[in-house]
């Protein structure tokens, strides 16, 4: 077992949801050293063919992790592994949202739209102080 593989408590609760292994020809590859290997994967950011070989053939980890990503079945058992701990009290819900990273968009922030006023009428662009100096200059 390498540093980040799942410890036999840890398979013990995730095999008990996960779903039947679908039967095929040829002997299928430990469930447990496949999903070591994509845990592996995820932990690290690395490409899937830079999967160390002791997890197996890299195109096996890839395409579980692909089939388990396109029918549901990775949210599933995220949903089951929460609603377990839930039950056991090993979870609290508690949600805290920081204005300081909640942001609205600037287009949403009220402000009058360019070239109407509150009559809906068009108006003037705005002029710099400089401008409007200059303005005042070249009158008097």
């Amino acid at each position: 077992m390498a540093r980040g593989d799942l410890t036999n408590a840890e398979w013990e609760v995730l095999s008990a949801v996960l779903p039947p292994a679908k039967p095929g020809g040829r002997p299928p590859r430990p469930r447990r050293q496949v999903i070591d290997g994509i845990r592996w994967r995820i932990r690290t950011g690395a490409p899937w063919r830079d999967l160390p070989e002791r997890y197996g053939p890299w195109e096996t980890a890839y395409g579980l992790f692909r089939d388990w990503q396109r029918d549901g079945t990775w949210a599933r058992i995220v949903s089951d592994l929460q609603s377990r701990a839930q039950v056991r009290g090993l979870i609290t819900w508690d949600v805290s949202v920081d204005s300081t990273v909640v942001r609205a968009h600037q287009h949403a922030a009220g402000a009058r739209k360019r070239g109407l006023n509150k009559n809906n009428r068009p108006e003037a662009a705005p002029q710099s102080p400089t401008t409007m100096a200059w303005d005042g200059h070249a009158a008097g």
